[in-house]
């Protein structure tokens, strides 16, 4: 949940409840059940063969080279985009209390604290990761239940209630196409999720550890997307929130408009927190994906290096370099900069989440041939991974429907450009 709570739940929800109302709460509940068979269906692979780069392997073991090399390069890169989001993010949210501050300055100040953190030993980033996670866990839940506080003890005067969720023009202010359309932004906010596939290979007992997080990632869902967005429109009305589209978040904003200004200003930092741990991990994840593509001679094999901690250090340094083009986007291009790299990391999601579904019926076609009884079996498959790769072919749709159109052409470019380096490689290799 580190790597996936933060950005598109926290900022990326003001935009959806403008379009969307109350209905907001249905479509991450929707969203969520498809993230959740997709964990279910990357968690039976994984338990099975606990690797690096997880997802690169089995889809270069049960598909074939270039999905493999595919499956590899297009997580790394959605990594780098999520990564340089977030940091776009953290930047907003020093701009709530130093507004003279340029979005550049905090950008480079909390890259160099980060990739200090992955640089140290996996357990040095472990422990930063939960301390990070933690504080935003316990955020939420904190708000939750003080947000419950507010609505059983409002007076008769006061604007909150549970009925806001459908009064205000219904829990579809908008119709149902006004949730619709906004249901390839709400897949921001669970880019990450897949972000266990990464720690496999160096979980001490994945055979237990790996289930159990799978398994209880869809309570987490309901309690941190459905049961916060409840709670945050329920005390305010969703049409009188001044959210001011991309830049403000509704978290902080509500207890702003509700005159409690340390509540604001606490959430504000608990947002920030929640936005450094999303790129912490996206750092985590680009460094082992990295190497998990040199270990199968998909990248250079200086990558594939690591020091005497076990920290592939050459990953780190050269996804970072990459990720410092989120602070000269931020001086170039302040305002337009976070949507602009929402937009990519949802096309980037979007293939890694068909990659993933495709991958496992491979998987699940291999298993059955070897008569193999698996220990952590997905749910529902085939027919969970045909609901999936439906539901994608959906999400394109409404991105070129939608102002995405230039992410739904870049994959196909993306696909084009990644064989044609695959080839390249192939050529060289057998040279």
């Amino acid at each position: 949940m580190g790597g996936a709570v933060g950005t598109g739940l926290f900022l990326g929800s003001a935009q959806v409840i403008q379009s969307a109302g109350p209905s907001i709460i249905l479509g991450y509940a929707i969203v969520g059940l498809i993230a959740f068979l997709i964990m279910r269906q990357m968690g039976e692979m994984i338990v099975e063969e606990p690797v690096a780069g997880s997802f690169s392997y089995f889809s270069q073991k049960y598909w074939g080279k270039f999905p493999g090399f595919l499956s590899g390069w297009n997580y790394w890169v959605m990594y780098i985009l999520v990564a340089m989001t977030e940091l776009t993010a953290v930047a907003k949210y020093v701009h709530y209390w130093w507004p003279h501050i340029p979005a550049w300055v905090s950008a480079l100040f909390f890259f160099v604290i980060v990739t200090g953190f992955n640089l140290g030993n996996v357990k040095f980033y472990g422990e930063s990761e939960f301390w990070l996670a933690i504080i935003k866990v316990v955020a939420v839940i904190s708000m939750i239940v003080f947000g419950l506080y507010l609505l059983l003890t409002a007076g008769a005067d006061s604007t909150a209630t549970v009925a806001n969720l459908w009064q205000h023009g219904g829990f579809f202010p908008h119709g149902f196409s006004g949730l619709f359309y906004m249901l390839a932004f709400l897949m921001f906010a669970f880019g990450g999720i897949e972000l266990i596939g990464m720690t496999a290979a160096e979980a001490e007992n994945p055979d237990k550890s790996i289930p159990q997080a799978v398994n209880r990632v869809i309570f987490r869902i309901l309690v941190f997307y459905v049961a916060s967005l409840a709670i945050i429109m329920s005390l305010i009305p969703w049409n009188q929130l001044d959210l001011g589209g991309l830049d403000k978040s509704p978290f902080v904003m509500i207890f702003s408009q509700l005159g409690l200004g340390w509540a604001a200003h606490l959430l504000n930092f608990i947002i920030l927190t929640a936005a450094l741990s999303v790129y912490n991990s996206g750092m985590y994840a680009n460094s082992r994906m990295l190497y998990g593509l040199a270990v199968q001679g998909n990248a250079p094999k200086m990558f594939a290096k690591v020091s005497k901690q076990g920290v592939p250090i050459t990953a780190v340094i050269f996804s970072s370099i990459l990720i410092f083009g989120c602070v000269l986007l931020n001086y170039f291009v302040p305002e337009e900069a976070l949507s602009h790299l929402m937009y990519l990391a949802v096309a980037a999601l979007v293939l890694n989440w068909a990659l993933i579904s495709f991958t496992h019926l491979k998987f699940k076609r291999a298993k059955k041939l070897e008569g193999t009884r698996v220990k952590f079996p997905s749910l529902f498959s085939p027919v969970s991974n045909y609901i999936v790769l439906v539901f994608i072919s959906m999400i394109l749709y409404i991105m070129w429907v939608q102002n995405f159109k230039e992410s739904v052409i870049l994959i196909p470019i993306w696909i084009i450009v990644m064989f044609g380096l695959f080839k390249m490689l192939s050529w060289n290799k057998s040279r």
